[in-house]
């Protein structure tokens, strides 16, 4: 028994919410469970000194906790320096929302997209990843709205959930209790019905190739009820 009453193949409920800041040419507001991320998407008509002049987009992350975020106060990185997670995060996110875009179709600019932890209970970097393409998108109509962009640079969603085998089960978007005890646990990023990226671990028990292939296909049925989510917040 989960310690949530879910269905081993059952996800928390998902909500995404538009267009929840005013300044920002994208944002929303993802709710899996009890974990919430604002994500925001800022357009830049420049891009990196290293991609001046090469007809190239791009689009990068960064991500961060808010202090309560947690069931104890972290001290603000702004203060202190990022953290080596977050440094690792951030870039899973950043590759994975490249993953799903056509840059020469963006053009030679970049997009921004900052995902702030409100509250957390789990699976925040997948949670980002997902948020963070619907934010993404926003922006993108705006472009083609306003004819900046001709055809649509973004090819397919990009969603992102996490798997993992807790008290011998595989399960399906751990909360944090499932998390902390889990004995493999495992983030998946996936566009199109194509995996982006896979980080798996074992973290108290190895796992079998046979377990492995039952969290690949628990990640494809929560992937594919993301992209669903987010194709109704996109309109």
């Amino acid at each position: 028994m989960r310690p949530s009453g879910r269905q081993t193949n059952e996800m928390r409920a998902v909500s995404i919410e538009t267009g929840v800041t005013m300044h920002a040419e994208g944002s929303c507001l993802i709710k899996c469970g009890n974990t919430h991320v604002l994500c925001t998407a800022t357009i830049d008509e420049r891009v990196p000194p290293f991609l001046k002049n090469s007809g190239l987009g791009w689009v990068t992350a960064e991500y961060g906790m808010l202090p309560r975020a947690t069931n104890t106060r972290m001290r603000r990185e702004a203060k202190n320096g990022q953290s080596g997670r977050t440094q690792e995060i951030q870039r899973l996110i950043g590759r994975s929302l490249r993953a799903g875009v056509d840059r020469v179709a963006l053009g030679e600019r970049q997009i921004v997209v900052d995902c702030d932890v409100i509250q957390a209970d789990g699976g925040t970097r997948c949670a980002s990843i997902t948020g963070g393409w619907v934010a993404l998108k926003l922006a993108v109509q705006k472009l083609m709205k306003a004819g900046d962009v001709i055809s649509d640079p973004l090819v397919d969603p990009v969603a992102a959930i996490s798997c993992g085998i807790y008290a011998g089960q595989e399960v399906l978007d751990l909360d944090y209790p499932e998390d902390s005890e889990a004995g493999v646990d495992g983030n998946f990023v996936m566009t199109g019905g194509k995996l982006i990226e896979v980080q798996m671990s074992a973290e108290g028990a190895t796992f079998t190739r046979d377990q492995m292939d039952k969290l690949l296909d628990l990640a494809d049925k929560g992937v594919t009820e993301l992209t669903a989510a987010q194709m109704a917040a996109v309109g």
